[in-house]
């Protein structure tokens, strides 16, 4: 199963991080999450500081292109082999950075890449 990183995680149940994270965990997918706040959706607790994660297959993002400047480096270091760039959080950018980096950027959404199984 594919390690996923979920940038933007949230405890609220409308959120569509929230939606991804138990979708991940019902898949059997290993997630990990990162939030401006302390949180837990099922068994996965939310760092609130960028560490380095192991073994990250996938990051994906929850989080709006005006706030995604600060986990622009972080991600590249991480070196996962694709970052999901979920509605919403579309960024040329970041995209382009990752490119250079030899990242795939994939313009998706992680919740239609689960439940059609192209995840």
């Amino acid at each position: 199963m594919k390690r996923t990183l979920v940038i933007g995680a949230s405890e609220k149940p409308e959120r569509y991080s929230f939606k991804a994270i138990r979708a991940l965990r019902s898949h059997g997918h290993d997630v990990v999450a990162l939030a401006p706040r302390a949180g837990k959706v099922e068994d996965v607790a939310f760092e609130t500081e960028a560490k380095t994660f192991e073994g990250i297959d996938t990051v994906t993002l929850y989080v709006g292109s005006q706030n995604q400047q600060q986990y622009m480096e972080y991600v590249v270091q991480l070196k996962p082999r694709r970052v999901i760039f979920n509605p919403g959080t579309e960024n040329d950018a970041f995209a382009e950075k990752l490119d250079e980096a030899g990242i795939r950027p994939e313009i998706a959404c992680t919740l239609v890449l689960l439940s059609t199984g192209q995840y």
